[in-house]
C-alpha cells in the first residue's frame, strides 16, 4: 500500500474514531457537571416528589435528569419559548419513571415538543359505513411512534406543584414511551420474564376491567376513567396514580400497586405523607355485564 493510501485509511479510521468517540466523551463532561443552583431550585420547585426522597435517591435523579437535558432536543410551539424552568421540570417528571433501573434514558425519544396549553390535533373518524368524518380533538399530550412526545407546559407546571394530584401529563405520555419499547403499546412494557408478563397480565387485566365496569357504572376510582380506554390508557393511568396518589392506589388496588413497585423499582409512598382520609363504604351496587 503506497503512502497517499496509507494517509486516506488513516483519516478514514480517525474520523469513525472521532464520531463514534466524540459523543461519548461529550456526555460524560455533561453528566461529571453537576445540576446549578437555579436548575436544582426548579426540580425542588415543580417536581413534588422530589422533596421527599432521600439523598441518594435525588442524586440519582440528577443524573438522570442531566443526561435527559443532554440527549433530547425541546422545541417550542404555537410561538411558545422554551425556557430552563420547562426543560428541566419536563426531564425531571420524566426521568422519576426510570429511578432504581438500569436502563437508558427513553433511547427511541429525540424531541419533546411543548405547546403552551392545550392544543388541537387533527383526527379521521370512519363510521361503519365508510364515511370518512374530519375532527380537531383538544389534548395535553401525546406521545409518538417516531420519537417525539408533546405536551401542553400549562398542565405541566400545575402538576408539579399539586400534593398527591390526579393528573400528570408527563407520566402519562412517558409511560407509554415505556410501553412501546418491547415493540407494541399495549400496557405491557419489558419486563424480563414469562412470570413477570404472566403475573402482570392477571393484575392489570382484572383491574383494568374493574375500571371499565365502575366507569360504565359512573363509580369512582383513583384510576382515572380514561384509562378505561384500553390497555394502553390503563398502564399510562395507573402510572400516573402510582407516582401521585400512591397511599391512595395501594389501598385500593394493592396487587396493582405492588405490580409497579417491582417493575419501577421504587415505593412513591416514602415520599408522601399518610393522608387523612378513610376507605370509602362499599357502594352496594351490583355490576351488570359491561356491554
Amino acid at each position: 500500500m503506497d503512502t497517499g493510501a496509507t494517509l486516506v485509511c488513516t483519516a478514514i479510521a480517525a474520523g469513525l474514531l472521532l464520531a463514534w468517540g466524540l459523543p461519548r466523551w461529550r456526555l460524560r463532561q455533561a453528566l461529571a457537571r453537576p445540576l446549578s443552583n437555579t436548575q436544582l431550585a426548579i426540580v425542588e420547585r415543580n417536581v413534588v416528589q422530589y422533596r421527599g426522597m432521600a439523598v441518594p435517591l435525588r442524586e440519582q435523579l440528577q443524573g438522570l435528569v442531566k443526561r435527559f437535558l443532554h440527549e433530547k432536543t425541546f422545541v417550542g410551539c404555537a410561538g411558545l419559548e422554551v425556557t430552563e424552568e420547562m426543560r428541566v421540570t419536563i426531564a425531571a417528571q420524566a426521568c422519576l419513571l426510570l429511578l432504581n433501573r438500569t436502563t437508558e434514558v427513553y433511547p427511541g425519544l429525540h424531541a419533546v415538543l411543548v405547546y403552551p396549553g392545550a392544543f388541537l390535533v387533527p383526527r379521521k373518524q370512519v363510521d361503519p359505513g365508510g364515511v370518512v368524518t374530519e375532527t380537531r380533538q383538544d389534548l395535553l399530550g401525546e406521545s409518538w411512534g417516531d420519537g417525539r412526545v408533546i405536551l401542553s407546559w400549562d398542565h405541566v407546571r400545575r402538576a408539579g406543584h399539586d400534593p398527591e394530584g390526579a393528573q400528570n401529563v408527563v407520566l402519562h405520555e412517558f409511560a407509554h414511551q415505556l410501553d412501546s419499547e418491547s415493540g407494541s403499546t399495549n400496557g405491557a412494557p419489558l419486563l424480563g420474564s414469562a412470570e413477570r408478563y404472566r403475573r402482570w397480565s392477571e393484575t392489570l387485566a382484572r383491574d383494568f376491567e374493574l375500571l371499565r365496569r365502575e366507569t360504565y357504572w359512573g363509580q369512582r376510582d383513583v384510576l382515572d376513567p380514561y384509562g378505561a380506554s384500553s390497555p394502553a390508557e390503563f398502564f399510562a393511568v395507573a402510572t400516573e396514580s402510582f407516582f401521585e396518589q400512591p397511599h391512595a392506589l395501594a389501598a385500593r388496588h394493592p396487587e396493582l400497586y405492588a405490580e409497579f413497585q417491582c417493575y419501577f423499582r421504587v415505593d412513591p409512598r416514602d415520599w408522601f405523607p399518610l393522608p387523612q382520609w378513610q376507605e370509602p363504604e362499599p357502594h352496594g351496587l351490583v355490576y351488570g355485564q359491561w356491554q
